[in-house]
């Protein structure tokens, strides 16, 4: 039974991209074990709340399961899990339900300044070993570039993601027409019945991203799409993103899991929850770059597939601490 002795929480701003911010916990309990967790973007008030409330939430408390532990938050909730499996000598894929030792991957290409050069990136991207492309697009740059990517690789398995940026279902439509096998996050979240119009008007499947087994049931009542976009930290714990695996996956859709923000802790659970059997589609954990990582091995891809961690308990991988203090913006330790 885990019994915490002392937390400590750290606040990292990884610098690339919009410079997303990371907050990473680690439970010791009596014993010396540890486990670690991390929660992508946090909620403005998501540090404060730590740091006034988990102490008296954890230490010297006694729980049984991950899921006995209150709180919400999903870096205390991986936290507890990577704990929990490691002082049961168990890796976190199984203990989630996961049966695959490797998952296939997609690459993740954002915008060009030209679709010359984003056909050359695809092609040192196929050249390395990926069959599955995904290409970020957005209104103004979407038709000419997807047209370019097939015109070079006909039998490409090619993917786009809107990151919700649509409103015009004419734009998605002629899209469609390139052969794309999904069509990722086109409109604003939570609007079923755009996405239910497009999905009547697209061969491609349409992929929602959601945050509860409420939101999808929204979808799923709508057959508003045929894909679930499922990013272990959009949820409050790993066992309600894995109910919603499980609610997907009854009503016939793919999955496919994303998660290649961070500093690798989340890119690990993701690696776990796509292990599990109803994840179809190539995992998402290939966004650039590896060296802000302050995980070993580095979660990523190797000639388009990504290796289970099997043979480790826990999440798998080893924590650089003297790295991840020397990153650390804040941090705060009970």
């Amino acid at each position: 039974m885990p019994r915490v002795r002392e937390l400590e929480v750290f606040r990292l701003v990884l610098p690339y991209g919009r410079r997303s911010e990371s907050l990473l916990v680690k439970l010791t309990d009596h014993g010396g074990m540890t486990g670690w967790g991390e929660t992508i973007s946090p909620r403005p008030k998501t540090w404060s709340r730590l740091e006034e409330s988990l102490a008296a939430l954890l230490i010297g408390v006694d729980w049984e399961h991950p899921d006995a532990v209150p709180g919400g938050d999903s870096a205390v909730d991986m936290a507890c899990w990577d704990l929990w499996t490691r002082m049961r000598g168990v890796p976190l894929a199984e203990a989630v339900g996961g049966t695959r030792t490797s998952l296939m991957a997609t690459v993740r290409l954002t915008p060009d300044p030209s679709p010359e050069s984003l056909v050359a990136r695809v092609n040192q991207q196929v050249c390395a070993g990926y069959g599955h492309v995904t290409l970020d697009v957005r209104p103004g740059w979407d038709v000419e570039p997807v047209r370019a990517v097939r015109r070079a690789y006909p039998a490409l398995t090619l993917a786009v993601d809107c990151a919700n940026a649509y409103s015009d279902l004419g734009q998605l439509v002629a899209l469609d027409s390139y052969g794309l096998e999904v069509i990722e996050r086109p409109f604003a979240v939570g609007d079923a019945y755009a996405h239910a119009s497009l999905q009547d008007q697209v061969a491609a499947s349409v992929a929602v991203e959601v945050a509860s087994t409420a939101e999808l049931d929204d979808f799923l009542t709508l057959r508003a799409a045929r894909v679930l976009l499922l990013r272990p930290t959009s949820f409050p714990s790993l066992t309600e993103a894995r109910r919603a695996h499980d609610r997907a996956a009854a009503a016939g859709w793919d999955i496919q899991c994303a998660g290649g923000q961070g500093a690798g802790l989340a890119r690990a659970a993701t690696v776990a929850l796509a292990s599990l059997p109803g994840c179809t589609l190539p995992c998402d954990v290939t966004q650039p770059p590896r060296q802000n990582q302050i995980v070993t091995p580095i979660v990523g891809a190797n000639a388009g597939v990504i290796a289970v961690p099997l043979t480790q308990p826990g999440l798998g991988h080893d924590i650089d601490e003297t790295r991840l203090r020397r990153m650390a913006k804040d941090s705060f330790h009970a």
